[in-house]
């Protein structure tokens, strides 16, 4: 599972039947986040845990 996986970010397309990142880049934050994609880093600046739960698991 990538880092994309859990991302709130990471959305899927119907049309085109494929995931994407649908963070709020400008031009040059979008090509410093393809390059990095390209280079496999591991650790994405935009990522945003989308699970909605983990505050309420913490709670109980």
């Amino acid at each position: 599972m990538s880092q994309c996986d859990t991302c709130m970010f990471y959305n899927y397309d119907e049309v085109m039947q494929d995931y994407y990142c649908d963070a709020d880049f400008d031009e040059d934050e979008y090509a410093s986040h393809i390059n990095g994609i390209s280079k496999k880093e591991s650790q994405c600046p935009y990522y945003r845990d989308g699970d909605e739960y983990k505050t309420v698991r913490k709670q109980m």
